[in-house]
């Protein structure tokens, strides 16, 4: 690729911004959304206000044409920035006097109100302070291409195959930057860990198993996890001193002193449990210790699985199948997260498998969809207002889940004979 090696460096975003940016007819409209906005002005702001030397805030492409500079990618972040800016007192923003659609002024105006109120919550020698920081301590690094077909193939190399626009991706880069007071070998270990897991599995787990439950557990959809929508990974920050915050750091602390440090003769003397899927974690290293625990968690399900039923208890032929067969996956690892792997029980999974599989007995075609209205009780078909997840959070003893009555599902002769051995199974512990 043509790229321009003198103008690849790292940039502050008093360069940056003064350069001759302008916005290519190609470009999409802005459309920061009012939460990315203040996303981006708390992460500067604590950055500047933990006295971070250079915080990056990713990378630009730029097609130069001339003595103009075309941004191809980065427009989202860099009008943004230059919206917070212009909120601060500078004026000669070059960017914010391109011509945007009707879209992007839309968003532009409400970020611009977002942004006014909280700059006006600060002092006018913390706004002075902000503002210096913003310009010559917030970096991007540049990329250049005078040919305009190279900078888009850049782009798509960057955004298409690119590692580090996938979800779990973006949450390692996340925590690791909250592992600043860490000691490097701690990171580098970390880093190599993660890369060393299959990337593919690692995304399935947040994606079909740990996203959901977090949201099912409080009556909310489980789908839609993209790199937007992380938020629940992200943590308590390590510079949260709210009560909140305090409560649930000095707690984790405890846990990992105590299995740190062995038995204790308040508690069982086996290691404790470091987790809770209705709890926050704590960013940083924590985060890197949670994935590993539910990564093992979710194997030890799965194995559990495999021992008590047979192949033709738990089909996975069809899509819909393999759907099913996640439902009961996630309905076995929450119950195991609250009350420990040796509390699967037969009782206990007989009760989980019926409520899984009764759908698949109920429906002919399942669906994410499906999955995602069932697993909420919110499916007309089967055991509507039945909140499993929502009931299993509140429960305080394993047994109770055997106490919830399960509808018997209405089938057709068609799915009968094409899950016989559910069929059977079901009939066998229900009494069909």
């Amino acid at each position: 690729m043509a790229l321009l090696q003198n103008e690849l460096k790292i940039t502050n975003m008093q360069e940056l911004l003064g350069m001759k940016l302008s916005l290519p007819s190609y470009q999409r409209p802005y459309r920061w959304n009012v939460k990315s906005t203040n996303t981006l002005f708390l992460d500067t702001y604590h950055a500047y206000q933990e006295g971070i030397p250079e915080y990056r805030i990713g990378s630009v492409i730029l097609h130069k044409e001339n003595e103009k500079y075309n941004v191809v990618d980065g427009q989202q972040r860099l009008t943004t920035l230059s919206i917070l800016l212009y909120c601060l007192g500078v004026e000669d923003l070059g960017l914010l006097r391109e011509k945007y659609n009707q879209l992007s002024n839309d968003a532009i105006v409400t970020n611009f109100e977002i942004l006014s109120k909280r700059i006006s919550e600060l002092s006018e020698d913390e706004q002075s302070k902000y503002k210096e920081y913003l310009l010559r301590h917030c970096s991007t690094v540049r990329i250049v291409t005078d040919s305009e077909q190279e900078a888009f193939q850049f782009f798509d190399s960057q955004n298409s195959r690119g590692k580090e626009l996938k979800p779990h991706d973006l949450l390692k880069s996340y925590h690791l930057r909250e592992m600043d007071d860490e000691d490097e070998h701690q990171k580098v270990r970390v880093i190599n860990q993660w890369e060393h897991m299959n990337q593919d599995v690692l995304n399935d787990l947040f994606k079909t198993y740990l996203y959901p439950l977090t949201h099912w557990y409080k009556g909310k959809s489980g789908l839609g996890y993209s790199s937007s929508r992380i938020d629940v990974f992200k943590g308590i920050k390590t510079t949260n001193v709210s009560n909140y915050a305090i409560y649930h750091k000095a707690s984790n602390l405890f846990v990992e002193q105590f299995n740190a440090n062995g038995s204790s003769e308040l508690l069982a003397s086996k290691a404790l449990n470091q987790f809770q899927l209705t709890q926050p974690l704590i960013a940083g290293k924590r985060f890197f210790t949670y994935t590993h625990h539910y990564g093992k968690k979710l194997e030890q399900i799965q194995k559990s699985i495999h021992k008590f039923h047979t192949k033709e208890q738990v089909p996975s032929r069809r899509s819909g199948d393999v759907y099913i067969k996640q439902l009961y996956e996630c309905a076995l690892l929450f119950f195991a997260d609250r009350f420990g792997v040796e509390s699967l029980t037969n009782g206990v999974m007989q009760q989980l498998y019926s409520w899984s599989y009764s759908l698949r007995l109920t429906m002919n075609a399942v669906y994410p969809q499906t999955i995602n209205k069932y697993a909420r009780g919110k499916h007309e078909r089967l055991n509507e207002g039945l909140d499993l997840f929502s009931e299993m959070s509140e429960m305080n003893h394993a047994e109770e889940i055997k106490l919830i009555v399960l509808e018997r599902p209405n089938m057709e002769n068609r799915n009968k004979e094409k899950y016989q051995a559910v069929y059977d199974l079901l009939c066998e512990w229900n009494g069909w």
